[in-house]
């Protein structure tokens, strides 16, 4: 009986990863169709990525109702517990990313639908969506395999994005200064930089749970030379 419920509960735990997976891979493609809608102004596009959106949270709610009856009814303990409260934290971070991508949707459609053209230094802008995107897909990566290390690189490579995202902000203060005329398609920009931004935080917070899953530690308030050292021990 005891085998029976172990193989039932690793059954459901299975489960779950598995749709915290498929979640994952929705959300991903929301922030990568959204910046495609941001070069394109593509109403299609942008459509698709805001219905996407009650997709996410359909699956939000699904996935917490899952862990919550998960807990109720088998009561897991030590490793099996940390899996669960990993997911649940984990699918509030996607379905929040899911949200930065409906934010720079609604910003694209603005801009467009003010009849603007050209989106100023929009090469920066996805360099750093880009690398937003990278840190994103490497923290699910790590999720998905329980990998510690990679989970660490993650939040090492978020110190690069916040500087590039300071020095972006710089650039389009200038733009704002050189030619006031800009300055409202220039807010729209700053506010879909700093929605990147966040996908790259949430990233990292992703990133954490994988290593207080692993390694049974809380790094969220530890510095890169701490994460590192419980990562590798």
């Amino acid at each position: 009986m005891a085998e029976h419920i172990s193989k039932q509960f690793d059954a459901e735990l299975e489960e779950i990863r598995s749709q915290v997976m498929g979640m994952a891979g929705l959300v991903e493609e929301q922030v990568r169709q959204s910046m495609q809608a941001l070069a394109s102004g593509d109403l299609n596009i942008i459509n698709h990525v805001l219905e996407e959106e009650n997709r996410v949270n359909e699956m939000h709610v699904l996935l917490d109702d899952m862990c919550i009856h998960m807990i109720a009814r088998r009561q897991p303990a030590a490793s099996d517990l940390r899996m669960v409260m990993t997911v649940i934290k984990a699918v509030e971070d996607l379905e929040r990313i899911g949200d930065k991508a409906t934010r720079i949707c609604k910003r694209a459609k603005n801009i467009y639908e003010a009849g603007r053209l050209q989106v100023p230094r929009f090469n920066e802008l996805n360099h750093i969506a880009e690398h937003a995107l990278d840190m994103l897909s490497k923290a699910l990566d790590a999720f998905a395999r329980m990998d510690a290390v990679t989970a660490t690189d993650v939040k090492r490579a978020d110190e690069r994005l916040d500087d590039e995202y300071r020095a972006l902000q710089r650039q389009l203060i200038t733009v704002m200064m050189e030619d006031p005329r800009a300055i409202t398609i220039t807010l729209e920009i700053q506010w879909i930089a700093k929605a990147i931004e966040r996908i790259g935080d949430l990233a990292v917070s992703i990133a954490e749970q994988v290593i207080y899953l692993v390694k049974g530690q809380d790094v969220r308030h530890k510095n890169q030379e701490e994460v590192d050292r419980v990562a590798l021990s």
